[in-house]
């Protein structure tokens, strides 16, 4: 069985891939596909650290990623949302409950309502120049991921997995 640190050093490791992800959705508004798999890839790894059984444990957290996917498969449909943001969140779905995913929502939401205030106000400010900015929302999937990341081994709560 594998311990702690092994969990926090994924932990560690999923936190640098979501900084990453924000530093490049802000500068190019491109999040690369090698990164959400690597994302992606981490979290079965996670999940064997945490002593997943494969009922029901990885079967809630793929259906987790798979109804992540459809819906936000729509939400890029009806362009509301970017493929890279879509890509990102359905990997970092896959590192949570679903308790833990619907909190980490509820704060994507929150975060990026006000990156979307800020972006209007340089949009507004900025008329003349006649460019319009895109919400970065990777920066707000990627900041609700940091904050879940932190508050839930601050508490040390468990961020995935059947209580053991």
């Amino acid at each position: 069985m594998l311990d702690d640190p092994i969990k926090y050093g994924l932990l560690a490791a999923l936190a640098i891939a979501l900084v990453w992800a924000a530093v490049t959705d802000l500068k190019s508004r491109r999040i690369a596909n090698w990164l959400n798999a690597a994302i992606a890839i981490g979290a079965p790894i996670f999940w064997f650290a945490s002593d997943f059984a494969l009922w029901p444990d990885v079967a809630i957290q793929i259906g987790l990623g798979l109804a992540v996917f459809t819906v936000g498969s729509v939400l890029f449909a009806i362009r509301q949302m970017g493929g890279g943001d879509v890509k990102l969140l359905t990997a970092l779905s896959l590192w949570m409950t679903p308790m833990v995913l619907l909190k980490l929502i509820i704060m994507m939401a929150l975060l990026g309502g006000v990156l979307t205030l800020v972006v209007g106000a340089r949009n507004v400010m900025s008329r003349r120049k006649r460019t319009q900015w895109e919400v970065p929302y990777g920066v707000a999937i990627s900041a609700a991921g940091l904050w879940m990341i932190g508050t839930m081994t601050i508490f040390a709560a468990p961020v995935v997995g059947a209580a053991q």
